[in-house]
């Protein structure tokens, strides 16, 4: 026969998947002192769970295997005589590791970078509703609020790794094929090692930045689907979108406020001075737009009842 303690709480376990209980969960949790709900799902096992995945290990092949490739397209066909938009850091990419570095950059973050944020952060809730496990990790229990923060540090840690990964190896890459000259600005001039340095941090840091926007919307879509590639997919849908309308000129000024607008603004910190301005709008658009993901996934998972 089960006593009255037990039963309040296996019905305060089992009311963990559903709305409205996990002040009940905490209150039960501490009267009992099974369970110190702060220590439920480290850091280091998620990080751990994380790493031991096929898609993780896959993103970081291709991030060493791409810059790789490049180099063998350039050693094989040359620059090319392009003329657009693009041409101006093409031009440089061979005349050492910074520009081919950069160059790197600029072929990858429209689409490819997009594409590793998306995965980490769509599919990191999502797939533990698809695998049925959802369910279980919380009536472990792990309080709700803290399994989305826990998914979300691992998951824009693993993104921030690859936007950071990706550049600092095609640097490496780019010496080894092409040498080491100073950095030559697609906008005249050339930069010291020094300056050098500091201009990529502003870019990595800004590009960093501006990924937040996918990575909260696919956070989003992962808290509301139970199918990863549903999540992944919309958070890359919004950003072909949202540069296909950028591109109409007759949308002017209301494209400014697209979430992809000033996705390559970080090509004015290339030039002889640092050009803040859109920069700094791009950040702020970002911003803003990643907290209201952020903030309407927490609360549609506050309110969700996880039946898978």
């Amino acid at each position: 026969m089960t006593s009255a303690p037990e039963r309040r709480d296996a019905n305060a376990v089992s009311a963990a998947t559903r709305v409205g209980t996990h002040s009940r969960l905490d209150t039960a949790q501490s009267r009992s002192g099974a369970h110190d709900l702060r220590g439920t799902l480290p850091l280091r096992v998620e990080l751990a769970r994380q790493v031991r995945r096929r898609r993780t290990q896959a993103v970081a092949i291709l991030v060493l295997v791409l810059p790789v490739l490049i180099a063998l397209a350039f050693r094989i066909g040359g620059t090319g005589d392009d003329t657009g938009g693009g041409p101006a850091l093409l031009q440089v990419a061979t005349s050492g590791a910074g520009n081919f570095a950069l160059f790197t950059e600029y072929v990858s973050v429209g689409f490819l970078l997009v594409v590793m944020v998306a995965l980490f952060c769509g599919d990191s809730v999502a797939s533990e509703a698809s695998w049925s496990s959802l369910r279980y990790l919380l009536a472990i229990p792990v309080p709700r609020a803290r399994l989305l923060r826990q998914k979300l540090i691992i998951a824009l840690l693993l993104s921030f790794a690859a936007q950071l990964l990706l550049p600092l190896w095609a640097f490496l890459v780019g010496g080894a094929f092409f040498g080491w000259a100073p950095v030559e600005s697609p906008l005249g001039g050339s930069f010291g090692w020094g300056e050098a340095l500091s201009r990529l941090l502003i870019v990595l840091a800004y590009s960093c930045g501006q990924s937040l926007v996918v990575a909260g919307l696919a956070f989003l879509l992962g808290v509301l689907t139970d199918a990863p590639l549903g999540a992944v997919g919309g958070s890359v849908m919004l950003v072909i979108v949202s540069n296909i309308l950028d591109s109409i000129t007759a949308l002017d000024p209301y494209r400014q406020f697209l979430p992809t607008h000033f996705q390559y603004s970080w090509v004015d910190a290339l030039g002889p001075e640092v050009v803040w301005d859109d920069m700094m709008r791009g950040t702020g658009l970002a911003l803003v737009y990643s907290a209201i993901f952020f903030a309407t996934a927490w609360l549609a998972f506050d309110r969700k009842d996880i039946t898978s």
